[in-house]
């Protein structure tokens, strides 16, 4: 059976996504692999439209709806393992539907060492996740990491020593058996700010929250950052500034972030040049192992420079003094190392910072 062939070989390469895509003809098939799109398959029409009309009909999609945007989920049993899928559909102008297979729990937590391009980030980071209560966020674009470092931190945070740290996600992107793990589901009633309630009831070490997108997520996260736990969460935002602008935004006062926020990092996962491929290391090129051809760069900000970015007598200048390590000028640094390309410089720099 293809998809179940299709499956087995996308978990095998550790992929998170696969696009099944129309062209004019036929349907190509993409897995994204370290950030990158690279085509497996060709479909012809009706193989397509049967594969995507499958994947519907076992996620519980409408088969006959091709017009309007659907989403899905199902977990998927492989010959040695289930893996959880959620789907996406969407028609082009032509009635033509793609699909996305968003593929979870494939990400392994329990590597020895996160690749960093820097150890100095990283090793503020293991400090921060020490300590005994706050809020330590992270940002960074879908796809940047953000999960696994988190989860990363946590666990070498245990160290052999029994705490209760619980999650709230939606979904649950990587299992892991000492933590108490939780997921959002809105159609049986359960919210972040209903998960978090419960979370804080339980008396817990370490709270994870998979993302703060909403005023009530936001407060719930704050209270339980003020009544002394500790809580390592994510949050969209263009850089580690931007974070700050999105708690205010969602109704957050500056107060409370003095009192609460330990920590803001900002990740993303840069792909790296290989001198074999003269480009970004190539999914069958050897030259890296296949879960090393990106390494995450990281921009942290703690402590007084932290606290400059309350201070409204703080100078701009000031706050963007040599030597504060930001984002921008730490990817100069890896291109000036030849660890990246001119191109993907250019393409990973933030703008406005």
């Amino acid at each position: 059976m293809f998809a179940q062939h299709l499956l087995t070989m996308a978990d095998s390469f550790r992929t998170s996504d696969i696009h099944i895509l129309p062209e004019q003809k036929h349907y190509d098939i993409y897995f994204r692999l370290n950030g990158q799109m690279d085509k497996q398959f060709y479909l012809d029409r009706e193989e397509g439209s049967r594969l995507i009309s499958y994947f519907k009909y076992r996620s519980n999609m409408d088969v006959g709806e091709k017009r309007r945007p659907q989403s899905g989920s199902m977990t998927f049993h492989l010959k040695e393992k289930a893996v959880d899928l959620r789907f996406s559909t969407i028609s082009n102008y032509q009635s033509q539907e793609s699909l996305v297979i968003r593929l979870l729990k494939q990400k392994d937590a329990n590597q020895q060492e996160i690749g960093a391009f820097f150890r100095y980030e990283w090793e503020v980071l293991k400090k921060l996740v020490d300590a005994k209560s706050g809020l330590l966020l992270f940002a960074g674009p879908v796809d940047s990491g953000k999960t696994t470092t988190m989860y990363h931190l946590v666990k070498n945070r245990l160290d052999g020593e029994k705490q209760q740290v619980i999650t709230v996600e939606d979904p649950v992107e990587i299992e892991e058996v000492t933590f108490l793990q939780t997921q959002v589901n809105e159609t049986a009633g359960i919210s972040y700010e209903h998960l978090l309630k419960s979370s804080l009831r339980h008396h817990p070490d370490v709270i994870i929250v998979g993302e703060i997108r909403d005023e009530e997520t936001a407060k719930m996260v704050m209270r339980g950052a003020l009544t002394g736990h500790l809580i390592v969460a994510s949050i969209h935002a263009k850089n580690c500034r931007g974070v700050i602008s999105r708690l205010l935004e969602l109704g957050i006062s500056q107060t409370i972030l003095e009192q609460t926020l330990i920590g803001v990092a900002f990740q993303n996962l840069i792909p790296l040049y290989c001198s074999l491929c003269e480009s970004n290391c190539q999914t069958y090129c050897s030259h890296y192992p296949r879960d090393q051809k990106r390494a995450a760069l990281f921009e942290v900000k703690t402590g007084a420079p932290l606290k400059d970015w309350f201070n409204t007598n703080c100078s701009e200048s000031a706050n963007n003094q040599k030597g504060q390590r930001d984002f921008n000028h730490l990817l100069e640094k890896v291109k000036m190392y030849g660890y990246i390309s001119e191109k993907t410089y250019h393409r990973y720099l933030i703008s406005n910072q």
